[in-house]
């Protein structure tokens, strides 16, 4: 018999049970939902500080809240404090942190000079920020563990707020660089509706044993963070981003040599 775990509800169903009984938990976590809370406040500072021209401060709190982001759902799970409501909090602030903010500053950073193809590069990143959050909501309990159908929205942001970030600390003018910046906003945005798949890395067991080269592995990786932020963190982004449509390229060429 072949059961399924929901992600949010913490409730077991069972695939040949002919009525399942659902238990929903009732009332609000404080908690977990302090650190959504956290991760809303993030993005909105992000904007915040976007319209007052501090592109230095605006990534930094958009890869903060990706930071919080990742921490109210291991913390619900830690403290069996999960909830519907949890779920749905959740979903709003990353459409807030993930969606709109991203693509808000990094409007005004470079495509505000564009005029009209500006302001329609980003609103395709929100469109596309927005159908991510919403299939990723109706797939929840039935999706592959192993990888997500398109692109992350925190990555996507991660991506788009990295490059503002790295070209910032070199002193580069978004307006200069705005048709690269267009770029990146409406591939991330297309990225996150395609069928592309990225490992999610969620079968990891931290708990279980790895080899030394891992362990060491770790610690490296973030002394290259600690030495430069926003050029590592940029490029491993970048390279996340890069990694689905080369897999995914790779192994449908494969599959139709095979067939020939």
């Amino acid at each position: 018999m072949e059961n399924r775990q929901d992600k949010h509800s913490g409730d077991r169903i069972s695939e040949n049970d002919s009525a399942v009984v659902r238990y929903e938990r009732k009332g609000i976590y404080i908690l977990p939902n302090l650190f959504t809370t956290a991760s809303l406040f993030a993005g909105f500072y992000a904007v915040v500080s976007a319209m007052s021209g501090n592109f230095e401060i605006a990534p930094i709190a958009i890869f903060i809240a990706m930071v919080l982001d990742g921490l109210d759902g291991r913390v619900a799970r830690w403290t069996h404090t999960e909830s519907d409501f949890g779920a749905q909090y959740d979903s709003l602030v990353d459409m807030v942190s993930f969606g709109l903010a991203p693509a808000l500053i990094m409007y005004e950073w470079a495509l505000s000079g564009l005029g009209k193809l500006g302001w329609l590069a980003a609103f395709i990143y929100v469109v596309g920020a927005a159908l991510r959050l919403a299939r990723f909501n109706t797939q929840l309990g039935t999706a592959d563990k192993h990888s997500f159908i398109g692109l992350p929205s925190p990555s996507a942001a991660a991506v788009v707020m990295g490059l503002i970030w790295a070209l910032n600390s070199y002193g580069v003018p978004g307006k200069e660089i705005s048709i690269i910046a267009l770029f990146f906003t409406i591939t991330a945005g297309l990225l996150m509706v395609s069928n592309v798949p990225y490992r999610s890395f969620k079968d990891i067991n931290v708990k279980g044993r790895v080899s030394f080269m891992a362990v060491l592995a770790v610690p490296l990786v973030l002394v290259l963070v600690l030495l430069d932020p926003p050029q590592v963190l940029f490029g491993l982004f970048l390279v996340y981003v890069l990694s689905g449509p080369i897999a995914y390229l790779y192994h449908r060429t494969r599959g139709k040599s095979k067939k020939k």
